[in-house]
């Protein structure tokens, strides 16, 4: 083969010049490189106390290189997936997975790691380097170092597996979701449906040569449905549509049904979790992070859920009483919810999602987060048109301070065909130092927004805007580290229910007075958003959030005793654990052919098992660091210094629970986010 561009070192990622065949001989050319030097480098550890320079920093350069080589390919995969490049990364998972089995496994490396933090040289490492050693000491036993040789091999073979499966459960639910739509060739149907929605239908139908509308479960086709659209039988079919992508209910029954894979993903990973000595794959899931005992979580849901359900059942009687007198609706089904909402909302507070898109053009809102951003952190940001991009949309950046670039990233905003639905920050590139070399980071920020139609931009609904402010935050999280060192960089090392709070943090400055007065302007006249609005935003603010809290509680809950009650459970004990967890706590009506399960991607293809817990985990933390900032003045200088000093520039040189409370002076407690969701159990 001609040259490869993932081998040829780069600052950004030559997106223009790779192709799918570019991808396998990449990867086990670093890969055959990768083994080579670290049996060097263990050699030599035998023969010679080994040192940080010795030992880890040529790891690290060893690391880095795979992942910048990785990272573009990975990427690529979940934003312009195409046949040829799923087939590529398919093939690579397998060989990945070995290599870190391999390297997990390696006792001469982890001895190695073991003399470096008994020899003479642990005295001269700084905070962040011992962390390191120790989390790589405790990550080799996660692997399954200690294992006899029979279970290490098994032990490789269940990884290499549960990677594959993962993959095949995305890349399922994303055709699953793209195989269904519902073409209406006038808008009769459509009563109730926004202009901005009715022009999204119509550019769908556009882009697939047809006339008239298209309806697509993608996130900005159906959202408006369920929540606008008068016809409740259309609401009906897109909602059993949507709720069945995957399963063996859905349309196309048995073609992307993800129950097999989930029943053998969880088989895997609770004997995983034996082999390696734990009682569950909750238990292992734990050892990575703030919580300290499975029964600590569940108890920390469970006091929860009791200080919500008693509201989160007023608010639905409030919603069944109002659909039955007002709407005429004598009984909500699930398909009835998200409308008779919102229409609810309209009649109490007299704003809706719809009033509000004019004052939150997309550029606008863009411009207004990097306003806060520099108002909080003192930082700017600067495009760079030249950069090597992967698509149109795509738009890159750099952070500035004092006049030099610190990072950079990616925005990638809008929805589009072989996209993976939803919102996510990813790493192009970590922060780290090599020699007298210091590499910036650089991030990957997605989300799926409703396109810009003709030259009007796209207009975005409040709750897009805060979800890219959270997504923003996982960026600044990644960027505005002070580490030099891989493993702790970012969000390296951070642990996984505390990864969140950063993001969360952010989303608050989308309710401030302030910080709206930099984000939304009317994209016709440039009037700021008025105080009428203001005020209703505020005051529906916490519309039906005990609801909401008890839906990401029982998501939560059945996710952690999923990993800790069932060995390897069947799909429909898998669906009865779900049953179950919901008559405890759910308050809405639910459709029995609902098979949420088989497209909950956070669990079965992200890396949220046993660990989803962790969004209200971190968001008790993320509430009350922002009540700092309710103390001291959002944009108050010392308070945003400090979260800058003692959060974000840590990443994981520290506990994390030591981080908050050197921010905060003090333990975390629960109240502020009771009192800022408005659970009157606070």
């Amino acid at each position: 083969m001609s040259r490869n561009p993932l081998l040829e070192p780069h600052e950004l990622p030559p997106f223009a010049e790779i192709r799918a065949e570019h991808v396998v001989p990449a990867i086990e050319e670093l890969l055959e490189e990768n083994r080579t030097a670290i049996e060097r480098l263990v050699a030599q550890a035998a023969e010679q106390a080994p040192t940080w320079e010795s030992l880890a920093a040529p790891l690290e350069a060893l690391n880095d290189r795979l992942s910048r080589t990785w990272s573009p390919v990975s990427h690529l995969n979940g934003t312009m997936n195409s046949p040829e490049l799923r087939e590529a990364y398919q093939a690579c998972l397998g060989k990945l997975s070995d290599y870190s089995t391999w390297l997990g496994q390696h006792e001469g490396l982890f001895q190695a790691w073991q003399a470096l933090k008994d020899g003479p040289a642990w005295v001269e490492l700084d905070e962040g380097q011992r962390r390191t050693v120790d989390n790589a000491l405790r990550d080799f036993r996660l692997a399954g170092v200690d294992l006899p040789p029979a279970q290490k091999r098994r032990y490789g073979e269940i990884q290499s597996r549960l990677s594959e499966l993962a993959n095949t459960f995305s890349n399922q639910l994303l055709d699953a979701t793209q195989a269904w739509y519902r073409d209406l060739p006038d808008t009769r149907r459509l009563g109730g449906l926004p202009d901005s929605a009715l022009a999204t239908l119509a550019a769908n139908a556009e882009a697939k040569g047809q006339e008239g509308y298209r309806i697509t479960l993608d996130f900005p086709s159906f959202f408006p449905v369920m929540t606008y659209a008068d016809d409740r039988a259309l609401r009906e079919e897109v909602y059993t549509a949507f709720v069945t992508r995957a399963s063996d209910q859905s349309p196309r029954a048995g073609q992307f049904d993800n129950a097999p894979l989930m029943e053998e993903i969880l088989a895997l990973r609770r004997e995983l979790a034996e082999l390696l000595g734990f009682t569950t794959y909750a238990d292992y899931s734990l050892a990575t992070k703030m919580a300290d005992s499975p029964e600590q979580v569940i108890t920390f849901l469970e006091d929860l859920a009791a200080r919500a359900i008693p509201q989160a059942r007023e608010e639905y009687a409030e919603l069944a009483t109002f659909a039955r007198d007002t709407l005429g609706m004598d009984a909500l089904a699930p398909w009835d919810v998200g409308y008779a909402s919102e229409k609810l909302r309209e009649a109490r507070y007299a704003i809706s999602e719809e009033q509000l898109r004019p004052y939150f053009p997309a550029p606008r809102v863009v411009d207004g987060l990097f306003q806060v951003v520099e108002r909080l952190y003192g930082v700017r940001f600067e495009e760079d048109r030249e950069a090597p991009r992967y698509h149109s949309d795509v738009r890159y950046f750099r952070i500035m301070e004092d006049d030099a670039p610190i990072a950079g990233f990616y925005l990638d905003l809008y929805a589009r065909e072989g996209k993976r639905g939803g919102a996510w920050m990813d790493e192009c590139r970590v922060r780290r130092r090599d020699g007298d070399t210091l590499q910036l980071p650089v991030a990957y920020l997605t989300c799926n927004f409703t396109r810009p139609v003709g030259d009007t931009p796209a207009l975005l609904t409040h709750d897009e805007v805060t979800t890219l402010f959270h997504e923003f935050g996982h960026g600044l999280h990644h960027m505005l580290t002070r580490q030099t060192v891989a493993d702790i960089s970012g969000i390296n090392g951070v642990a996984w229910d505390a990864v969140e709070l950063p993001s969360q943090f952010m989303e608050n400055f989308c309710w401030e007075r302030e910080g709206l007065d930099l984000i939304a302007s009317h994209v016709e006249t440039g009037e700021p958003l008025p105080d009428t609005l203001f005020e209703k935003l505020q005051a529906a603010k916490n519309f039906q959030s005990a609801m909401g809290m008890v839906r990401q509680l029982e998501f939560s809950l059945f996710d952690f005793r999923l990993h800790q009650e069932l060995a390897a459970p069947t799909a429909a004990q898998i669906q009865a654990l779900l049953d179950e967890v919901r008559d405890a706590i759910s308050v809405v009506p639910r459709a029995n052919f609902n098979r949420f399960q088989n497209g909950f991607g956070h669990i079965f293809a992200g890396g949220y098992a046993a660990g989803y817990y962790s969004y209200k985990w971190a968001e008790v933390l993320s509430a009350d660091a922002w009540s700092a900032f309710e103390e001291a003045g959002i944009f108050d200088p010392e308070t945003g210094r400090r979260f800058r000093t003692e959060i974000l520039e840590r990443g994981g040189s520290r506990d994390a629970a030591e981080l908050f409370r050197a921010f905060r002076g003090r333990e975390p407690s629960v109240e502020p986010l009771l009192r800022h969701s408005g659970i009157r159990a606070a």
